[in-house]
């Protein structure tokens, strides 16, 4: 055998190692990749904007969630996904894995925080919870500049703002989260006002939006909300006063010790509807979409008056009469006696 072929067999020899331990090497890659992270429980990823695939591989070895940091970052150099990864917030759950990791990065899949705000919320507590939440952005807006920050500038915030929960990455800031709570509001009343039904006592969406929040904080009901509607909106054609708890309640303001007296139903204020004709200045709380649809759509039942049962269900009993209604009252005070102050 010559020197040359001898040459040739050896050559040949050394690339098929070579290529064995090119490709037992890559196969140690690709299972790395695929290796579910050192995670026991969930583990959370701040991306800042413009940080590089490198400096989050570094951060995962750091923490000891990863072994070969360039592995990573080489693999999203060869396939291109290094240069387009998402800054935000990630959580990391048990089972991700390197590859999946950097798929979630490259298509942005951010935690997304939540903030809900309850039916029959005000303004005020939407605003404090707003700027509590830890992941909220605070703009530097004032309550009252919110307004005038969302283009309505001689509008109340009160009733202003749809009650729902609202799910928001990491550093959204507190006037976009209203902007979307507003403009949730406007749809929501545009829906309902357009279904709105016949020879109703109120002539405006504005107006709409002031009763439903009344409706909000009188029962939580469902099946009372348009009886309710129903009784306010026939007081109103007639002229008499809406003679509702709520509104005073919301005139007091923080004087409002959680009693309601006499006393207080006869001090007036513009919420106060004992003392004033119509419907207050402007809405009281936050009403949610049965409210809206009740305010437009009220049951004619022929009631005028309506009490709570007393009965501990938040239900209410309704009366045509004033005789009616009083006598509904001194059951209601028979069954809760003892609570009651004159």
């Amino acid at each position: 055998m010559g020197r040359t072929v001898k040459a040739l067999i050896i050559g040949g020899a050394i690339a098929v190692l070579v290529a064995a331990g090119a490709a037992a090497a890559a196969a140690l890659a690709w299972r790395d990749l695929n290796r579910p992270l050192a995670i026991a429980t969930a583990e959370w990823l701040l991306v800042p904007p413009g940080t590089p695939l490198a400096r989050v591989s570094a951060d995962l070895a750091s923490r000891g969630l990863i072994e070969r940091p360039w592995l990573l970052t080489l693999y999203g150099r060869v396939t291109g996904d290094a240069v387009r990864i998402h800054a935000g917030e990630y959580e990391l759950l048990p089972g991700t894995t390197p590859r999946s990791l950097l798929g979630k990065l490259v298509a942005g899949q951010v935690f997304l925080h939540q903030l809900t705000i309850v039916e029959g919320s005000r303004f005020t507590d939407f605003f404090a919870a707003l700027r509590a939440h830890p992941a909220v952005a605070e703009s530097g807006v004032a309550p009252e500049e919110v307004m005038s920050a969302l283009g309505a500038p001689d509008t109340s915030p009160e009733g202003q703002f749809f009650p729902d929960t609202y799910r928001f990455p990491r550093g959204t800031r507190d006037i976009d989260l209203l902007r979307t709570a507003y403009e949730a509001m406007q749809r929501q009343l545009d829906a309902a006002w357009a279904e709105r039904a016949d020879e109703l006592a109120i002539a405006t969406p504005y107006e709409a939006l002031v009763l439903a929040s009344i409706i909000e904080k009188e029962t939580a009901l469902e099946s009372e909300r348009a009886l309710i509607s129903g009784v306010f909106h026939e007081r109103l054609k007639r002229g008499m006063r809406l003679q509702t708890d709520p509104t005073v309640i919301y005139g007091l303001g923080d004087a409002f010790d959680g009693n309601l007296r006499r006393r207080d139903l006869e001090a007036d204020t513009p919420y106060n509807t004992y003392t004033r004709a119509g419907l207050p200045p402007t809405p009281i709380a936050l009403p949610g979409a049965a409210s809206l649809y009740a305010a437009v759509r009220p049951e004619w039942s022929g009631a005028l008056f309506f009490v709570a049962s007393g009965r501990g269900d938040g239900s209410h009993v309704f009366s045509a009469t004033l005789e009616e209604h009083n006598r509904a009252v001194r059951e209601f005070l028979r069954r809760t006696s003892g609570s009651a102050e004159p």
